[in-house]
């Protein structure tokens, strides 16, 4: 669990170097979260911010890492994982394992600048997980002796299941799902976590009634940010509107912290 426990722990946030441009650098995004009392999972589509986070961390910020597995950072290969943990040190939470998130063609709502301008981003997309389980099991399998945390990355539903039930087989006892446009209901046998961002709601993906029924259907979920993104809320502008989401959906002060501090501390403490 980060310590001192923070008043909230963003699992998701989006800084640079990243696949776009972002609002603030992985250092100055963790002086920002220390200001405000949180904790942060900084996120990169280009592959690892683990070397980052491990150095914010040695400037006492509240800072942890994640390696995101697309072709361009070392795609679906256990050494591009290894690589990740032995960056982000033995002083921190668990290192968060994005599954690809560079897979199809999906239309987006944001103004996405690229962050570099040789970047053509349609060329970097790679395989999706169902073109790839035999290293997806791989990587599952070597989850189970690391401090890591594996999230399902851009994967689709029917990917999202069998992610789940590799998961349950091998006996894996932390996994995230990203981005889930569904409950997920009846998995018990695996600590199965789902997450909410605000960026869905900002998009309007979902509506107020949506936001509502996801955060009140899954004992493990956790609300994290999604942001990042210059023309997006900052931080302490995300705060204030998920306190009036989480009102307007009549949470408790109980449920507010399992979504914001308790279930998210929990998924990446060691």
């Amino acid at each position: 669990m980060p310590e001192p426990l923070a008043r909230f722990v963003d699992l998701h946030h989006h800084a640079g170097a990243d696949l776009y441009r972002r609002r603030r650098s992985v250092l100055a995004t963790g002086r920002r979260y220390a200001e405000l009392g949180g904790w942060v999972v900084v996120k990169s589509h280009l592959g690892s911010t683990a070397a980052a986070a491990w150095e914010a961390r040695q400037d006492g910020l509240p800072v942890s890492g994640s390696v995101t597995l697309n072709d361009i950072g070392g795609g679906l290969d256990i050494r591009t994982v290894e690589r990740a943990v032995f960056e982000h040190g033995d002083d921190g939470p668990r290192l968060v394992v994005y599954l690809p998130t560079l897979v199809g063609s999906h239309p987006s709502r944001l103004n996405r600048v690229p962050f570099h301008p040789l970047m053509d981003v349609p060329a970097l997309r790679g395989k999706r997980i169902s073109e790839s389980l035999p290293a997806v099991r791989e990587i599952l399998r070597a989850a189970r002796d690391l401090p890591v945390v594996i999230a399902t990355g851009h994967a689709d539903r029917a990917e999202v299941l069998t992610v789940v039930d590799e998961a349950v087989a091998l006996g894996l006892d932390r996994l995230l799902l990203t981005h889930p446009t569904h409950p997920m209901c009846g998995i018990t046998q695996a600590q199965v976590y789902v997450e909410l961002t605000a960026l869905t709601r900002l998009l309007g993906h979902h509506d107020e009634q949506r936001f509502a029924e996801v955060l009140h259907s899954h004992p493990r979920l956790v609300h994290s940010s999604d942001l990042g993104q210059p023309d997006q809320p900052d931080v302490d502008e995300w705060l204030a509107l998920a306190g009036k989401w989480f009102a307007e959906a009549g949470l408790t002060v109980d449920q507010i912290t399992r979504c914001t501090v308790t279930n998210p501390a929990e998924l990446i403490a060691r």
